[in-house]
């Protein structure tokens, strides 16, 4: 009767010893979840939940924040704008640089596993995202094709003006001359070939393409030929040995030379036109891959399971 007695009290207290480490362990399971989860309190997740969600609503923002200054950048007509702009493109893109790195310290290891591969596939794509605007920037400050157009109907159309106007006083005062046929034959040729070379400058300076480019300058070429062939033309005439309005056409006509040299210049940097077929292509692509990526982010984060809310459904329905 005693060794019975003690058996089962054995028995009892081997069973209560299990009993009592089952409930250790199951305790520290709970706790390891409470520690992973921040607790299963459903105002507590939901405030964690809504934290990222911003973040990525902030990513979102923040990013057309930066892609509308790059576009403005790229617009711009003066360097200083463009700058501006510039700095604020590159300013929005590093504040979604830290927004991303803040969320990616949010999502655990082993967790939200679908979250951590949507923020991976936005994370490669804007890094190039980056690499694309410090391109299209770099371009976009420089506003060579605003500069060449400037001068084109600038400086380099007044040259040609005054060139013109300089011919037409020395047709005009020699319309009685035994030479005034030759004179004015000449002075129309120079005259009209210029308009030619001026007409040619602006289609050269928006042309992207740099075998259409070398096809307008030897258009140009030929009908330079023809300027200084017909400038020589006049100069051979007797008459006008010295003549100051052949004198000074035809300084005005070196004028446009120049000044055209550096147009053409300007012209073959493109860099407006560069930086606009960035924007335009490239920079729309990965636009529309980062903001697919967010998106899909954000809808993982809200798709994630908290105990008791149902978003609108009731929990117990009736």
């Amino acid at each position: 009767m005693g060794i019975m007695t003690t058996m089962t009290i054995t028995t009892r207290t081997k069973d209560a010893m299990w009993i009592a480490a089952g409930a250790v362990a199951l305790l520290i399971c709970i706790l390891v979840i409470l520690h992973l989860h921040g607790g299963q309190d459903p105002a507590v997740q939901l405030a964690f939940k809504a934290r990222r969600v911003d973040l990525v609503e902030r990513m979102q923002s923040d990013m057309a924040s930066a892609s509308e200054a790059e576009k403005s950048a790229v617009l711009a007509i003066t360097d200083e704008d463009s700058r501006t702009f510039a700095d604020q493109a590159r300013a929005n893109s590093a504040k979604v640089e830290q927004e991303r790195r803040e969320l990616g310290d949010l999502l655990t290891p082993g967790e939200a596993q679908g979250e951590r591969e949507s923020l991976a596939q936005f994370s490669s794509a804007f890094a190039e995202f980056r690499h694309v605007d410090d391109d299209l920037l770099a371009l976009a400050v420089k506003n060579t094709n605003v500069k060449a157009y400037s001068l084109a109907f600038g400086p380099a159309a007044a040259a040609l003006d005054e060139m013109n106007a300089a011919l037409s006083r020395l047709v005009d005062a020699n319309t009685n001359a035994p030479e005034a046929k030759t004179t004015m034959l000449l002075a129309l040729a120079a005259e009209t070939s210029a308009l030619r070379v001026q007409t040619l400058l602006p289609p050269h300076i928006a042309e992207e393409d740099d075998k259409k480019m070398d096809e307008l300058e030897a258009r140009m070429a030929g009908e330079e030929a023809q300027i200084r062939k017909s400038l020589d033309g006049l100069a051979a005439l007797p008459k006008f040995n010295q003549n100051p309005d052949l004198t000074n056409a035809t300084a005005r006509y070196a004028e446009f030379i120049k000044i055209k040299a550096q147009i053409l210049a300007l012209s073959r940097e493109n860099t407006n036109v560069r930086s606009l077929s960035i924007s335009l292509n490239q920079k729309r692509k990965i636009m529309r891959v980062c903001q697919a990526a967010l998106s899909a982010l954000q809808q993982a984060i809200l798709a994630e399971p908290i105990a008791g809310v149902t978003y609108g459904v009731p929990v117990n329905p009736r």
